[in-house]
């Protein structure tokens, strides 16, 4: 299993960046490779309840991966945690 942790940045379907902290791993279920983790917006957006597939998330050093979120789900009064599930090679 390979991991990252560290800044990124999630670019939504009309364009919008946000950025903030990812926790990412590659998994294996059932001989099907694939990758996912969450994400925390530094600012928090109603966004990201009407994301769903489409979307890209960028690590440093150009890195991209196209992501779909899956759920999203308030921590604090001021911060979200947002689930993805990655589509393709993982960019870490």
């Amino acid at each position: 299993m390979t991991t990252y942790s560290g800044p990124a940045r999630l670019t939504l379907v009309d364009g919008t960046q946000v950025s903030g902290m990812a926790s990412l791993s590659t998994n294996q279920r059932g001989g099907t490779d694939g990758w996912g983790g969450t994400f925390r917006p530094d600012k928090t957006s109603a966004d990201f309840h009407n994301a769903g597939d489409g979307l890209s998330l960028e690590l440093p050093y150009d890195q991209i991966g196209s992501v779909a979120v899956t759920g999203v789900r308030k921590l604090l009064a001021t911060q979200q945690l947002v689930s993805l599930a990655g589509r393709g090679p993982a960019p870490f």
